[in-house]
């Protein structure tokens, strides 16, 4: 049997404020131009919420669905050790992305660490917890989501208690937005994800519809609830919504036809600029990736920061560190939106791009 041949990239974009900081992604649609702009997002997306890194990304094109847990881990250690020069604690901190998880993290460590001779458990972040990695790094990104989606309802004045909700994706982002906006008063009626959809307006389990995707595969055929496609979905009369998938969701056409108060983006560049520009004039308030998501980083950093120091936060030490990061990141975006008569996305790019250019500018140029 001949070798199989993968491709896989690690771009790293800016490090004026930090180590590079990003995920890596193991999906069959995987191109170099995909991760040099998450690259990007990810040095906007720790300035908005004022962490200390840069931006970077890597990727492998590969379908993990198709892989055995055997050939994953062979091909997560060969990648890691051929970007070995270009990793490390204080240069470029991994974690883990689309199809990746915290097992592939483990394996990254433990190839990072074989190869330097000692452990070093802050080369990633995303580690399974008997590994270093942090409680509630799981959830975190999909708490952050509904954080600022608790923040946008309390600017216009949206009770959360029976707020309706849906969401598209039902992964670890989708599944833990879903749970927390239930938590906080709200009422999922929609969820789809890459099987079907299910649908009931008097109100869905997060949990028990998990356990049923985890079960089938899918959301779909969930018992009590109607099938929903995705374009029926956006078009829900609905409080919030949480686009919690893929890329490019929602275009200028899905756009016009969105009947929610608050969109808050799980997803990395889930809306087209096109659709923004729509969404923005019909008063949609639109909490931007950058910020909405980036619950997970976040509490990536604090991984990081517990295992330089070889400590270990209690769960409510974590929580409430990504609370008050989520909700400071959400006002400075939001007075500046306010003050400067644009939209949050917009905000939340020049509030980053301030801060990357500030950095810069202070650090100068050597030789």
């Amino acid at each position: 049997m001949g070798a199989w041949v993968f491709t896989g990239y690690r771009v790293q974009h800016n490090k004026a404020r930090g180590p590079y900081k990003g995920g890596v992604r193991y999906h069959p649609s995987v191109d170099l131009d995909e991760v040099k702009a998450l690259a990007a997002w990810m040095t906007f997306k720790t300035a908005v919420v004022d962490i200390p890194y840069g931006g970077a990304k890597g990727g492998v094109v590969c379908d993990p669905k198709r892989l055995s847990s055997g050939e994953v881990e062979r091909l997560t250690r060969r990648y890691t050790a051929m970007i070995m020069d270009e990793i490390g604690p204080f240069k470029d901190v991994p974690a883990p992305d689309v199809g990746t998880d915290a097992q592939v993290m483990a394996w990254m460590m433990d190839t990072y660490s074989s190869l330097k001779g000692y452990s070093v458990p802050e080369v990633v972040t995303g580690k399974p917890i008997a590994l270093g990695g942090s409680y509630g790094r799981e959830e975190a990104t999909g708490k952050g989501v509904a954080v600022c989606a608790r923040e946008a309802a309390k600017k216009i004045g949206l009770r959360l208690k029976g707020a309706t909700l849906a969401v598209q994706g039902y992964g670890k982002v989708g599944y833990w937005s879903a749970e927390a906006l239930v938590e906080m008063g709200c009422k999922l009626i929609a969820v789809t994800d890459a099987g079907g959809g299910a649908y009931n307006p008097k109100g869905l389990d997060p949990r028990g519809l998990k356990e049923h995707e985890r079960r089938s595969g899918s959301v779909s055929g969930y018992e009590g609830a109607e099938g929903i496609s995705n374009e029926e979905l956006f078009q829900l009369e609905c409080d919030i919504l949480v686009p919690a998938a893929l890329e490019n969701q929602i275009s200028e056409e899905v756009a016009s036809n969105v009947n929610a108060k608050i969109i808050s983006e799980g997803a990395n560049g889930p809306t087209t600029p096109g659709a923004d520009k729509i969404l923005y004039e019909k008063g949609v308030v639109v909490i931007p990736d950058i910020l909405a998501n980036a619950g997970g980083v976040t509490v990536s950093y604090f991984e990081w920061v517990q295992n330089l120091n070889r400590d270990r936060w209690p769960l409510e030490t974590v929580n409430a560190r990504l609370e008050g990061k989520m909700v400071s990141a959400f006002k400075a975006v939001s007075d500046l939106a306010e003050r400067e008569g644009v939209s949050m996305r917009t905000s939340a790019y020049m509030l980053a791009v301030g801060k990357v250019a500030e950095a810069q500018s202070q650090l100068g140029l050597f030789p």
